[in-house]
């Protein structure tokens, strides 16, 4: 029996799929748990119809990430944190402390989405990756500054 799957499942794959499965596990498993439904002529039109919609959906959603990307490709950070005698910092810079600089300049970017490569544990300045979207990645210079006692 053909099914289209209608949440995501590990083996049977994510929404929109079209699986054929044996009619018991369909009948008995897959249907009455709202995992799919059957693949008639008008649901298949429907699915396509709902992944065009999302598909647009998602591109919208990438370009508005895109502007958001050359927006930060363009602006610097600059953090001031406590360093020892010998100009050495206490710790190092955190994700969380870009993502709380670029909010601070209004922009809303999680700490998860912020890639640092190396450590960053001296002044100086860095050019450090934030990752968007799968697709879109830029990059932010972050100032590591001294705080002035």
């Amino acid at each position: 029996m053909k099914v289209i799957i209608t949440q995501h499942h590990p083996q049977l794959g994510n929404p929109g799929d079209v699986v054929t499965v044996k009619d018991g596990f369909a009948r008995n498993f897959l249907i009455p748990r709202k995992y799919a439904i059957i693949a008639t002529p008008g649901n298949l039109r429907q699915v396509e119809m709902i992944k065009q919609r999302q598909f647009t959906l998602e591109e919208k959603h990438k370009e508005k990430l895109r502007y958001i990307s050359e927006k930060i490709a363009r602006i610097s950070v600059d953090l001031v944190v406590e360093v020892d005698e010998e100009d050495r910092l206490f710790g190092t810079v955190s994700p969380a402390q870009i993502a709380e600089a670029l909010e601070k300049q209004g922009y809303s970017i999680s700490k998860k989405q912020i890639i640092i490569s190396d450590p960053i544990d001296s002044l100086g300045v860095y050019n450090v990756r934030v990752q968007l979207h799968p697709d879109i990645e830029s990059k932010v210079r972050v100032w590591v500054l001294k705080r002035e006692k």
